[in-house]
């Protein structure tokens, strides 16, 4: 079972490693900002689309997701 409170950690890293905001985030991968904020503090888990939006943008790597 996937970790959501270390993926949305993951996340949040690339974004502010990036020096990205929630919303900047939110609107380059046509998200909510209110659901980036959810899935950063593990209150969702992002569907497999969403985190592929998310780590396309931020540079993840997709095998993120086996490690946690």
């Amino acid at each position: 079972m996937l970790d959501k409170k270390a993926i949305g950690t993951a996340i949040r890293a690339g974004r502010k490693s990036r020096h990205l905001t929630q919303a900047q985030l939110a609107k380059a991968t046509s998200l909510s900002r209110s659901y980036i904020a959810d899935i950063e503090t593990g209150r969702y888990t992002p569907s497999i689309d969403a985190f592929s939006k998310i780590a396309g943008y931020l540079d993840l790597d997709m095998n993120l997701l086996k490690s946690l």
